[in-house]
């Protein structure tokens, strides 16, 4: 499992018509891979809702999410499964499948609900336009085996 977590003062994902929007708080570009399963969800829910990356009083990185009522925007991204070692064309060979995918990633959005997390979500398998504004900027990847 591979997040890219960017802190962001605002993100909004399109699809046609339809948008999904948050302020401050966390865009996470999120992709599945083989072999991911719910407790690596389960880790990665718990680190992002733990971690303390937004200023304090003193501009120290020592607050979390919760503590600034921020909010999450979770977007399904199977390219981050993609792998560019051979070739000019990136091999999405260890990209979970579309259904266990989405199965997974609803599974992940409820883990980080779960952890009181106020979560809006992309629209999975489709075409979106993703536009944010990184505030710091600040961009964290983290990944997880299993």
């Amino acid at each position: 499992m591979k997040v890219v977590l960017q802190r962001v003062s605002e993100a909004r994902v399109t699809a046609g018509k339809r948008a999904s929007a948050i302020g401050r708080g966390f865009l996470l570009l999120v992709g599945l891979e083989l072999g991911d399963t719910e407790q690596a969800c389960a880790w990665m829910a718990a680190k992002i809702a733990g971690l303390r990356v937004f200023e304090d009083g003193d501009g120290k990185l020592n607050l979390g999410l919760a503590e600034i009522g921020g909010e999450i925007l979770a977007v399904s991204q199977f390219t981050l499964a993609g792998s560019v070692e051979r070739g000019r064309r990136p091999s999405f060979d260890q990209a979970m499948p579309p259904e266990p995918a989405r199965a997974l990633f609803q599974r992940f959005v409820a883990l980080l609900e779960g952890q009181g997390a106020t979560v809006r979500t992309g629209f999975f398998q489709e075409h979106m336009a993703v536009s944010l504004v990184n505030e710091g900027p600040v961009t964290l990847v983290l990944e997880r085996r299993g």
